[in-house]
């Protein structure tokens, strides 16, 4: 077989792996959203009549109210702690050399690895052993080891890519470092800093492993208020609401793609 022939079959079967790979898993996510507007209720597939009673249902039923209440509130905090946090770590660690930076890195990355049901329960230990009660601290406080490392990648990659002869010109000039900082480094991170708290946002609200056990009832947010309704309950309402997050979300990485460029801040593609 020619070798042009071969490559050009090589390519086919290649893009229809991925193609096959990608429809594998966009078939539940399908599944799903059909099922959503099924009239009856009970989950059936396909459905015999459609309707958006489960969507309102949904909407109206309070523990999701309070649930997505809760989640905005520790996703906020926690977002922008780590977004502070992530920023002051990724700044050191691109721009100074210590002692014992690839351990702090490792220790600073090491959620990423950790089962996060690890994390949560470890965070009930310490909280019951310190004496303090399962509110918005404990939950902030774990959201943000959880969605650190995120927030570093992104900030990280942002300084990586960074042409760094602004800074030095605004020094000549007589500018101190402050003022640098202020001025030039800080703006010109602005898409990376913006893209690390939105998806510490995203993972935050989205995280259920961790928040079943640090979360009670007046902190329970959204996923775990989901969870306790689809043990009491097996009604199309859960679908409905899962179809609104998957909306959410991809809305919200496709403004992030479309205002900040995700391709640059992640590495993906190189600046110009």
């Amino acid at each position: 077989m020619p070798r042009s022939t071969y490559q050009r079959l090589l390519g086919f079967v290649g893009k229809l792996a991925v193609l096959l790979i990608l429809g594998f898993l966009v078939l539940p996510v399908a599944v799903v959203t059909i099922a959503a507007f099924n009239d009856r209720a009970i989950l059936s597939f396909p459905p015999q009549a459609w309707s958006l009673r489960w969507f309102a249902k949904a909407i109206a039923y309070q523990d999701f109210r309070d649930g997505f209440r809760n989640g905005l509130v520790v996703t906020v905090w926690a977002s922008t702690i780590a977004l502070m946090v992530g920023a002051m770590f990724a700044y050191a660690l691109d721009r100074y050399r210590f002692r014992f930076k690839k351990g702090i890195e490792g220790i600073l990355l090491s959620p990423l690895v950790i089962p996060h049901f690890t994390v949560g329960l470890g965070f009930l230990i310490l909280a019951a052993q310190v004496g303090w009660t399962r509110g918005y601290a404990v939950v902030v406080f774990c959201h943000v080891v959880l969605v650190l490392p995120f927030v570093i990648r992104s900030v990280y990659v942002s300084l990586r890519n960074l042409d760094q002869s602004y800074e030095l010109a605004a020094a000549s000039l007589g500018a101190p470092p402050s003022r640098v900082l202020l001025t030039v480094t800080l703006p010109l991170l602005l898409p990376g800093l913006v893209s690390g708290w939105l998806f510490a946002a995203i993972l935050s609200f989205n995280e259920f492993t961790a928040s079943l056990f640090v979360t009670a009832q007046r902190t329970q947010t959204l996923p775990v208020a989901m969870y306790n309704y689809v043990r009491e309950y097996a009604d199309p309402s859960m679908a409905a609401l899962s179809v609104m997050y998957i909306v959410g979300t991809a809305v919200l990485i496709v403004f992030a793609n479309a205002f900040l460029g995700l391709g640059k801040v992640l590495n993906i593609e190189q600046s110009r």
